[in-house]
């Protein structure tokens, strides 16, 4: 599968998927007279990233993922999102940049060798091991832990609302 069928489509997919759960989470806000505001904090344990830190990351990820398989720069976003409107302007954001990608931005990049912030100097990974080493499971690590923490403070999410659809359904 070549590299960009394999990245934009699905992390907007995604990200579009945790846009309704957005709707979800405020309803239930609504719905319980509560801010929404207050699950920017929630957690699913003391050391782990908050929701809003989840999102933040989920969208870093998509982002830098295309970005960085395409050869391009990705744009900044400084994580300083302090309300749930802001937060849900930083996913929009993300799937708009997603937007601007097409399948011909991916040419050569299996050939890419990718640098990560985090390796030794002078080291890189190919584009491929890049993406379903690291990128990929890490978006979805984000994606999943914030489903779960809407859902464990009674949002009513599911697993088709972590999924989506499936694509075209074709006769058989």
């Amino acid at each position: 599968m070549p590299l960009y069928d394999a990245t934009v489509p699905q992390l907007k997919k995604m990200l579009g998927n945790l846009e309704r759960w957005f709707d979800k989470a405020e309803a239930y806000a609504q719905s319980k007279d509560f801010s929404p505001d207050r699950y920017l904090e929630f957690r699913l344990a003391p050391d782990m990233f908050s929701w809003t830190r989840q999102i933040q990351a989920a969208c870093d990820t998509a982002k830098f993922a295309a970005a960085r398989l395409a050869g391009k720069d990705a744009p900044k976003h400084p994580d300083e999102e302090t309300t749930f409107q802001e937060l849900r302007a930083r996913v929009r954001s993300v799937i708009d940049y997603l937007d601007g990608f097409s399948a011909g931005d991916f040419e050569g990049a299996d050939e890419r060798i990718i640098r990560l912030p985090f390796l030794p100097e002078g080291k890189g990974v190919r584009a491929g091991d890049y993406l379903n080493a690291f990128a990929l499971p890490n978006f979805y690590f984000h994606l999943a832990t914030a489903y779960d923490i809407l859902r464990h403070n009674g949002v009513d999410v599911g697993k088709r609302d972590f999924l989506g659809g499936i694509g075209e359904l074709v006769d058989v």
